[in-house]
């Protein structure tokens, strides 16, 4: 009886907040220090902005990864589902889950952060889908559950006196690639901030140079004879002659000729110097941000030298990017889903089947089959003459 008897030692208590969370302040305080400024929501906007190689390369991202299907057991929980998919308002203009996932998924890559809505209405039914601007969310940690986040909601006094919202099982949010200790993620465009200020500077040199190069400027210089008469009068005739080419400069239907008479001189300004070049600073600064994307440079119109087999491989690194947006978007997706179904009566779990990425797969896929076909068929005949060959023999 002594050893059924014998006391366990007890649990170790939960801790409230992770063990590996700063000793010397709260663990919701840790995770307020990087909440995401309004400074950097605009600066992050303004590189796409600035920069039409930032901006093409994530709408070429949201193309490529949009376009699914969902799949229910029932096929009238089916039909409604993907009616309300193609009909559901967003937002005050927009129509369709398309046009919401697209404006959530820009978000989520712009600013590593996302938040989205399902508004209810009066009849419990889902009324429109809805995305939020960062700049009226704050994230927190909750304090009943610090591994959860909280969603709050900024009003006119600023975000310290942001309030939770009142329904947070109908708000959606994903983040990229959250650093330890944080609850916002990290934007696709951290990095290319210092980058697209050179790339900037450049451009704005290149035109201030063509503004300064392109609209000629002339140097007319008049260099007076020895003579005292011609000494005399010479800021006078300087400034008919400045007259005179100034007005023969003009632009017109009608052609002026130009006559002076004595040592005049007339040159270009600026004409000796030559404008530096650009390609290779700019082909520089592209890299990266094509390296930061992940797109190939021949999908942003950069005519770059690559071989079929690099655009093969890049084409391969990409779909793999794609799929692991696609994995973070998939959860919003299913418990839109879920919400709407819930609330019509149906308990049957949706399934999202996403589209292929590109016509190059289905291409390599069905070269794939053909291949393995071809495979089937001369593994059958070889095996049909090695048994006919088996039963000749058998037979003689």
């Amino acid at each position: 009886m002594t050893l059924f008897n014998k006391k366990r030692p007890p649990l170790p208590t939960c801790a409230a907040v992770p063990q590996t969370a700063p000793a010397n302040e709260p663990f919701i305080q840790a995770y307020a220090r990087n909440a995401l400024t309004p400074a950097q929501i605009g600066l992050f906007s303004s590189l796409r902005e600035n920069v039409p190689v930032i901006d093409a390369a994530i709408r070429k991202l949201c193309v490529l990864t949009m376009g699914f299907s969902v799949k229910c057991e029932d096929r009238r929980a089916q039909e409604l589902l993907e009616g309300f998919l193609n009909t559901v308002p967003v937002g005050c203009s927009g129509t369709g889950a398309d046009s919401f996932l697209t404006a959530y998924f820009e978000q989520l890559l712009t600013l590593g952060t996302a938040v989205g809505e399902i508004v209810i209405g009066k009849d419990r039914k889902v009324k429109c889908l809805y995305n939020a601007d960062l700049r009226n969310i704050e994230l927190r940690a909750n304090p009943e559950d610090s591994t959860l986040t909280q969603i709050c909601a900024v009003n006119g006094s600023g975000f310290s006196s942001a309030e939770p919202v009142k329904y947070p099982d109908f708000t959606l949010l994903s983040v990229l690639s959250p650093e330890p200790g944080c609850v916002y993620g990290t934007s696709l465009l951290r990095s290319l901030p210092f980058v697209s200020s050179i790339l900037m500077k450049i451009f704005n040199t290149v035109g201030t140079n063509w503004e300064r190069v392109g609209n000629v400027r002339f140097a007319v210089t008049y260099k007076p004879q020895n003579d005292a008469l011609d000494r005399s009068y010479a800021r006078e005739r300087a400034t008919q002659i400045a007259d005179e080419w100034s007005r023969a400069m003009q632009s017109g239907s009608q052609i002026k000729d130009f006559v002076a008479v004595g040592d005049v001189s007339i040159k270009v300004i600026g004409a000796e110097n030559q404008i530096p070049d650009s390609d290779t600073p700019v082909r520089q600064m592209l890299e990266q941000i094509v390296a930061k994307t992940g797109i190939p440079p021949f999908m942003l119109g950069l005519s770059w030298s690559s071989t079929e087999r690099m655009s093969s491989q890049q084409a391969d690194i990409l779909t793999s990017e794609l799929e692991g947006y696609r994995r973070i978007l998939t959860p919003v997706i299913e418990r839109i889903c879920r919400t709407f179904l819930r609330l019509e009566g149906y308990t049957c779990a949706p399934e999202i089947i996403w589209n292929d990425i590109t016509l190059q797969d289905e291409v390599e896929l069905a070269r794939a089959r053909l291949f393995n076909a071809q495979a089937s068929k001369l593994e059958l005949e070889a095996e049909a003459f090695t048994h006919g060959g088996e039963n000749t023999e058998q037979n003689n």
